[in-house]
């Protein structure tokens, strides 16, 4: 199975202790180990206003993780300890290697298409990517005078 890449943020209340926000990411952290995942990157935010008031709180205390993993009950059972967790009042989890896939299959697709367009001039006219000959060249103007003789051929 492939691995996948999520990103997951929580958030608690901004009246948390120190030391019980770090004994929840080392749980979480236990479970991604358990389930043979990797915490990639951990950032404390810290306490910081929302946009809008979640759990009647004005601010909350963010936590940033990024995961590695294969295993899809990892996700699972770390939304589920975040959601019986009183001091976390809001978490998303997001899949980001999905995402991934999809924006370096679109920069393909818009790589072929600039290949098969023509490419404009700078006078906005189109020119074509390869010669295209429209009549024959007419051959060189023969000089003035009396044409050459055709050579003899040798028998």
């Amino acid at each position: 199975m492939e691995e996948r890449l999520y990103d997951l943020i929580f958030i608690c209340l901004p009246t948390t202790p120190e030391e019980e926000i770090a004994k929840i990411i080392a749980t979480l952290e236990q479970v991604v180990a358990e389930r043979g995942g990797k915490v990639e990157k951990l950032e404390k935010w810290g306490a910081r206003k929302m946009a809008y008031r979640v759990a009647k709180q004005r601010e909350g205390y963010y936590v940033y993780m990024s995961i590695r993993g294969a295993q899809t009950d990892m996700i699972k059972e770390l939304e589920r300890r975040l959601k019986v967790s009183d001091a976390v009042i809001k978490y998303m989890t997001v899949r980001l290697d999905e995402e991934i896939k999809r924006q370096q299959k679109l920069v393909g697709r818009r790589e072929r298409r600039a290949r098969q367009r023509p490419r404009k001039s700078a006078t906005g006219t189109a020119t074509p990517t390869a010669p295209t000959p429209a009549t024959p060249t007419p051959p060189a103007a023969a000089p003035a005078g009396p044409a050459p003789e055709p050579a003899a051929a040798a028998s």
